[in-house]
């Protein structure tokens, strides 16, 4: 993932911001980490560079 496209991600529960908080990067590329809401405090994982910014009961069942 773009560290760029943190201007345009919102959290889907509530629309609020999202925080980055990287562990791996590469070459301007965040390759795994969490995406936290500013406001709810749900957390969406970043793996092998793809959000998975679906809501948690949905995260589960996939």
């Amino acid at each position: 993932m773009k560290e760029s496209l943190m201007e345009i991600v919102c959290c889907p529960m509530d629309k609020h911001d999202l925080e980055l908080d990287a562990t791996e990067r590469d070459d301007g590329e965040i390759i795994s980490g969490t995406l936290t809401c500013t406001d709810c405090g749900e957390s969406y994982p970043i793996e092998d560079g793809i959000p998975n910014l679906l809501p948690p009961d949905m995260r589960d069942d996939a």
